[in-house]
């Protein structure tokens, strides 16, 4: 054993190189290990009905439809998100939701989640109506089937057509996900046009009261497009075009029926600090990174070389 301390003491420095060396190599060839740990699993799912074509939001000083900023959001959020985090993405319309991405771990997967965002359009809308209670009931459906706990963020005008009232508002007391639920307002408070298009997505005008009365805001089934292209019924005048806004209080009433919340979408770091300032909900195995404890030890093996010379030059100081 002595002849060991011995040993240790003369080579002490070349040992603790080789330490810090192997620690830094352990640093960028197997930076992180596989953990179960809770994370945050957002759902996020956009309203895809045609009063999300309204414009009445901006990006970046410019005018850009509900939907466009819906997207800019999502993409924000997905910036934002600390790696770790997951994220799947679906779509609203009349009474169902779509689920597009299963749930993804954001860092890994970025570029995915980005082209799915990317990618969202009125047409993938599916009937011609909204009714936002339905699609909350609906949504339970898609929690059972992605298996694990989820935050939905509900991007949404809260535009429904037909509009609510007591003989087709669905009862939502009962709401298994309500607190896992987030409504995230689109739009602006004044009232706006919407914009029409046909069904190769070209601006034909705006959607008139007439055709709002029979199939709201949303329109008619798109997947005929014998009833919709090349020129779909328009309004004859400014006068006869309906109108739509953020349906504020409405959504706010939902939120507190199921015991959900509701948020502003606004582009803004305090909308991003709320939804990441979430609890997170899910228990997933997923990499948790060393290469911060691997450097750390890295650096304090270096420092160790020099530390006896450090406290000799002490002592001779203090006497």
């Amino acid at each position: 054993m002595q002849k060991l301390m011995s040993i240790l003491k003369a080579h002490y420095e070349t040992m603790l190189y080789l330490f810090a060396v192997a620690l830094l190599l352990l640093a960028l060839i197997k930076p992180e290990v596989q953990l179960k740990q809770e994370v945050h699993n957002y759902l996020l799912i956009a309203d895809v009905s045609q009063s999300m074509n309204a414009e009445d939001v901006k990006v970046n000083n410019l005018p850009v439809s509900r939907l466009v900023y819906t997207q800019h959001l999502m993409r924000e959020l997905v910036r934002t998100s600390p790696c770790g985090t997951y994220i799947s993405v679906g779509v609203f319309a009349a009474e169902n939701v779509a689920l597009l991405l299963m749930p993804l771990e954001v860092c890994a997967n970025v570029d995915i989640i980005h082209d799915t965002i990317d990618h969202l359009q009125w047409r993938m809308s599916w009937a011609g109506n909204s009714r936002i209670t339905f699609g909350i009931k609906a949504a339970e459906a898609t929690f059972d089937y992605l298996n694990s706990p989820t935050q939905m963020l509900f991007f949404t005008d809260g535009d429904e057509a037909p509009k609510a009232n007591a003989i087709n508002k669905l009862d939502l007391s009962g709401m298994r996900i309500g607190k896992n639920v987030i409504f995230v307002g689109i739009g602006g408070h004044e009232l706006v046009s919407i914009k029409r298009f046909n069904a190769n997505n070209q601006f034909v005008g705006y959607w008139g009261t007439d055709a709002a009365a029979d199939a709201g805001a949303v329109g008619a089934n798109y997947a005929d497009a014998s009833k919709d292209d090349p020129d779909p019924v328009v309004a004859y005048s400014e006068f006869d075009r309906y109108l739509s806004k953020q349906e504020t209080e409405y959504l706010k009433s939902i939120a507190s029926e199921i015991k959900g919340q509701y948020v502003e979408g606004l582009d803004a770091p305090a909308f991003y600090q709320f939804v990441q300032s979430q609890a997170p909900v899910a228990k997933f195995v997923t990499a948790y990174s060393l290469r911060w404890l691997y450097l750390l030890l890295a650096a304090l093996a270096v420092l160790a070389i020099y530390l006896p010379d450090l406290l000799y030059r002490l002592r001779q100081r203090s006497t």
